[in-house]
């Protein structure tokens, strides 16, 4: 990551769904990242880590290493698993500080919006929130307050 600027990175994810014209491709791609997101650890599939707003069941957890934030989520659904791979690419890894300035339109670049039902758009938006809310946290943990 140390190479590529998070807008990069959203960049090559915006090209990547654009090189799929058809959105049966697209979602069946989104579908075969959530099946390569890493193994969650169990101890964090708690209350405390689910993400409020999802219709799936969706948990999350970060931690700040050496100045970036680190992000695990898993969902017990096959799309929003797709959508949490490429939420983590997008923001896991980069520092708070940038998450926080990197905002979210590649995504209604790529088109969610327009092609995910309103409560999968609903909850995709609900997902992003709460890597906001772990980077400000990162950022005021980092920095101490004021």
């Amino acid at each position: 990551m140390k190479d590529r600027s998070i807008r990069e990175v959203h960049e090559e994810i915006v090209e990547e769904f654009e090189f799929l014209d058809d959105w049966m491709d697209r979602y069946q791609h989104i579908i075969d990242l959530g099946r390569q997101l890493p193994a969650f650890p169990k101890e964090f599939q708690t209350d405390e880590h689910r993400v409020r707003g999802c219709q799936a069941q969706v948990w999350m957890h970060s931690e700040c290493l050496n100045g970036r934030l680190h992000l695990k989520a898993t969902s017990d659904a096959a799309i929003v698993s797709g959508l949490i791979a490429v939420l983590l690419r997008a923001y896991s890894g980069f520092p708070a500080e940038e998450v926080l300035a990197a905002g979210h339109r590649f995504i209604d670049r790529i088109g969610f919006t327009q092609h995910l039902s309103p409560t999968r758009g609903n909850g995709l938006y609900a997902m992003v929130r709460t890597i906001r809310q772990h980077a400000v946290r990162a950022c005021h943990t980092r920095h101490g307050p004021g």
